[in-house]
């Protein structure tokens, strides 16, 4: 080839090139929060990308993501946190890890919008002035976690009416706990029990050593049911689901996952229409809206899910009444 003919060729490919590199830089950047690890959510992660998809984005076409994991060690959160905005993206979703990586992310920048899902009130925990108007540069979702649990019991008193003892499994590592003791949720939770005659027995537990010791100690404390609720646990739900099998415990969850894994009952939120619906919120953002003016969103409806299999093994049988309610059973 000739000298000249080749620089006629470099000079049709540079600015291509150079074209390429400005589009790629062009192209905003997510910085994704989890306080989990990535396996086990997955399936909801999924549903975010659906989320993106209905606004436009698609990561890898005109859309990067940056994921940063906590693996359930919630005191790595406020470093990943600053690594992102040391990164410069353009919005940080925050999730998978109740309030802790909204926390994070919110102490790491005020200037980079963050859109969150946590299972408490924002408010409660300073995240956003209000639920209608959160101001700042942070929004999201509050999926009412702690809030259901009172429902929760009364579900697992029809289930289990002879149980006497009830557990509840918590996360004293969560660093909520003490918010959450403050603003009257555990008192309203002794408040239903004695409603049900039931005595509630507080069972503490952040590792996965830890929840294998508050299982043996429910045959000390003569619990007849468990009632489970802390994100931490979802990351680990194959191991509770195998102890409560282990030991002949009714539970009741307040995620559907846990059923399918062959827990016994949940009822909650579904996580997936959450997960998508951070997705769109997070598009609608990249599009120019400010988080400010986006209200903080709260679920309407809740599922409740019944395994009979599970049942079955327990020698549960499952009342009609709530069967009737049931909005999905697996057999």
């Amino acid at each position: 080839m000739r000298r000249r003919e080749l620089l006629l060729l470099l000079g049709g490919i540079m600015p291509a090139a150079h074209a390429v590199r400005a589009q790629q830089k062009a192209m905003p950047v997510i910085g994704f929060l989890g306080g989990a690890s990535p396996g086990p959510i997955a399936p909801f992660v999924a549903t975010f990308h659906q989320g993106l998809s209905e606004t436009g984005y698609v990561e890898g076409q005109n859309l990067a993501i940056e994921y940063r994991w906590a693996e359930g060690q919630y005191d790595r959160l406020p470093a990943l946190a600053a690594e992102l905005v040391g990164r410069k993206v353009d919005l940080i979703v925050a999730t998978s890890g109740g309030h802790a990586p909204a926390l994070a992310a919110k102490n790491a920048t005020s200037t980079i919008p963050i859109v969150f899902s946590m299972g408490a009130d924002p408010v409660a925990y300073g995240l956003v002035a209000s639920l209608a108007r959160p101001g700042g540069n942070i929004t999201g979702f509050s999926i009412l976690v702690r809030e259901l649990m009172p429902k929760r019991l009364e579900l697992l008193s029809e289930l289990v009416p002879r149980a006497r003892v009830m557990a509840m499994l918590v996360n004293e590592r969560n660093t909520g706990m003490n918010i959450e003791r403050n603003i009257g949720n555990f008192e309203g939770m002794q408040q239903a029990a004695r409603a049900k005659g039931v005595q509630l027995q507080i069972l503490e537990a952040g590792t996965e050593g830890e929840i294998d010791a508050a299982f043996a100690s429910l045959v000390r404390v003569h619990a007849g049911a468990l009632l489970v609720a802390d994100p931490f646990y979802l990351n680990r739900r194959e191991q509770l689901v195998a102890l409560t099998a282990r030991y002949s415990v009714p539970t009741i969850y307040d995620w559907r996952e846990y059923v399918v894994a062959g827990g016994l009952i949940s009822y909650g939120t579904s996580l997936t229409a959450v997960y998508r619906q951070v997705g769109i919120y997070a598009g609608k953002i990249l599009k120019g809206a400010n988080p400010a003016d986006l209200s903080i969103q709260q679920p309407t409806t809740f599922e409740l899910v019944i395994n009979l299999k599970t049942a079955k093994a327990l020698g549960l049988t499952i009342p009609q009444s709530l069967l009737a309610l049931a909005d999905e059973i697996i057999e």
